[in-house]
Parts: structure tokens; C-alpha cells; sequence
């Protein structure tokens, strides 16, 4: 006998839903072929990975010898796809997608499985407002919308908490904070803005998000551009855009960074906060920065969370409802 329930065999998704899923499957990529997107494939591991402050990728140890499995070289499953399409675009691809399977460790709950389905677009040549049309464009298809709003970041912080988001002082942001009776976390920092924001954003501004029509939100902070490029603008802000629908996340998306110099500077720098964070380091050289040496070309790129527009497209509460075997039944 296992520790296993009787009914754990079963899927947590029902049939019907499963059928809406695969429909969705297919409507998606008919959605790319009619923009003339190419449909491409890359590892799945690898031995680069994303260097991100919140995302914990998981290794896995490639061995030589099956008798000493846990020899080998550290290899990783991929958080997104995005290393690997972009080394495509700097070989000459021009409008690529990939539906494929990502991996992220600590994330699960009702909007979070450890493993789960993205869809991932780059297009050349597009400028960040090209970027967010054609994700306008998706949504309104696949859900049904009208329109889709499109609000900066500043403009939702002025909005929802009277705060203008690239301003405000550690001060500011942590009065708002007791001021709304938000549990703060022991750890917060007293000289770093973006963990104040990102508490407020997912609190205040996330919620109220993407409610009357799935909505945009664009423009971020300068320190949270991850690998988008910053524009010199007043203040400079990060090219960088979400879509939200009914306050939860489904897309992001980047004016791609280009200067490979930059992209070196900041993962040395996510490296340290990992660091203070007590998290374990991941590799900064990549063949994504050897091929950003070699030449990007100007491009925004899109990832969507298959599994959330499933969930929405089908009025589903949680990521269960829309997958066959969630981690507690894999």
C-alpha cells in the first residue's frame, strides 16, 4: 500500500475542460500562423537560466555514469524560454512562438504550479506599442473583450493609493502599507523601494486590475526592468507591460534589452540581492549574452500563462480546475 487516496489517479480537471483546453491549444496557434509567427522548439534544460530575484529555477544534475547520478553537470529547467528564442532571433528568425512547458520552484497555489504551460512570442522591429497591440489583439480574441485598457504604472499607484510610484520614499510607501492594515513581511528592507512597491502593487493596485475589461499595465520602474531596456524618459522607466485580468496576472512582456554590457551589470547586481534574499546564485554567463554580443535586433517579446488564460477563458477559480495533474497529484 501507498500513501496514495484512491481517487488520486483521477485528473482534478474535468473532461469538458480539458476539451476547452485543447481548443484553445489550437485557436492559439492558428492565432500565430495568421501573423506569419514560425512555431519553434528549444531545451527545455539548459545550461543557462534567467537571473531573477523571485524566480528559482530548478537544477537537475546531467551524470555520465548512472551508478553515481549525482555527478554531473548542473544543469536547468528553463523558467521561460526566452534565453534560447532570442539566440534564434540573433541567428535571423524574425517572428517566432513556442507553447512549451516552464518550471518554477516555489510556486504553488490556486494561480501557481511548479510546472505549467507558457506561450512565449518574439517579433522583430516591433516598438514596445506594436508589442502591447498585438497582445491586445490576443486577448480580445480569446476573451471575449471589447477593448483592452492601457494604464502606466504611475497612473494605477496615483490612482488606487495616491502615490506616484517613482517618487514616493520607503516612508511613504510603508505608511500606506500600516495605513491599509497590510501584514508586512519581517524582512522588508528599509532602503529598497521595489520590495514596498511590489507589496503594494500585489495588495492595492493588482486587485482593482483588469476588472470592467482586461487591461494593460505599462511602464514600470526603472529598477524593476528585469531584461526589458529602460527608456531615458523623465524619470527613465522600464519598457516593460502586464496584462491583468479580474486582478490576476496572465501576460509580460518586454521591449527587449539589446546592450549585452547591461544585461552583465544587472544579473552581477540580482545576483547580490538573491544573495541578501539567502537564496543560492545562478549562473551570469549565458550564451544569451554571447549572442547579444553577436547582435539583437530590435524586438519585444510576450509571455502568457497558458494555464491562467485557460482559467479565465473558461471561468475557472483556480489552476487545478484547467490541468490534468497539478503537483499534489504529479
Amino acid at each position: 500500500m501507498t500513501g496514495h487516496s484512491h481517487a488520486d489517479f483521477r485528473p482534478s480537471a474535468t473532461m469538458d475542460r480539458l476539451r476547452s483546453r485543447a481548443r484553445l491549444l489550437a485557436r492559439l496557434r492558428e492565432f500565430f500562423d495568421r501573423h506569419d509567427f514560425l512555431e519553434v522548439e528549444t531545451p527545455l534544460l539548459s545550461a543557462d537560466t534567467v537571473v531573477d530575484r523571485h524566480l528559482d529555477p530548478l537544477s537537475v544534475t546531467l551524470f555520465d555514469e548512472p551508478q553515481v547520478p549525482s555527478v554531473g553537470r548542473e544543469m536547468w529547467l528553463q523558467t521561460s524560454p526566452e534565453f534560447a528564442m532570442k539566440r534564434l532571433l540573433a541567428a535571423g528568425a524574425e517572428r517566432i512562438y513556442q507553447i512549451t512547458r516552464a518550471f518554477r520552484g516555489a510556486e504553488t497555489g490556486a494561480h501557481h504550479n511548479p510546472e505549467f504551460t507558457i506561450v512565449e512570442w518574439y517579433r522583430a522591429g516591433d516598438s514596445m506599442d506594436s508589442g502591447m497591440s498585438l497582445l491586445s489583439e490576443l486577448a480580445e480574441e480569446f476573451l471575449n473583450a471589447d477593448c483592452v485598457i492601457r494604464t502606466s504604472y504611475q497612473e494605477a499607484f496615483q490612482r488606487h493609493i495616491g502615490l506616484n510610484p517613482h517618487t514616493a520614499t520607503v516612508r511613504e510607501l510603508e505608511a500606506v502599507a500600516i495605513g491599509q492594515g497590510i501584514p508586512i513581511p519581517d524582512e522588508m528592507p528599509t532602503d529598497d523601494c521595489d520590495e514596498w512597491l511590489n507589496l503594494l502593487l500585489a495588495t492595492l493596485v493588482e486587485p482593482k486590475l483588469g476588472g470592467t475589461a482586461p487591461e494593460i499595465l505599462y511602464d514600470y520602474p526603472a529598477s524593476q526592468a528585469a531584461l526589458a531596456r529602460v527608456r531615458d524618459s523623465t524619470p527613465p522607466v522600464a519598457e516593460r507591460f502586464e496584462l491583468y485580468v479580474n486582478g490576476l496576472e496572465l501576460a509580460n512582456g518586454y521591449h527587449e534589452l539589446l546592450d549585452a554590457d547591461v544585461l552583465r551589470e544587472r544579473n552581477r547586481k540580482t545576483n547580490l540581492l538573491r544573495q541578501t534574499d539567502g537564496k543560492y546564485a545562478l549562473p551570469e554567463h549565458s550564451r544569451l549574452l554571447e549572442a547579444m554580443d553577436h547582435g539583437l535586433p530590435n524586438c519585444v517579446g510576450v509571455a502568457l500563462g497558458f494555464d491562467r488564460l485557460v482559467m479565465v477563458a473558461t471561468g475557472a477559480s483556480n489552476l487545478q480546475e484547467v490541468m490534468a495533474f497539478p503537483i499534489d497529484r504529479a
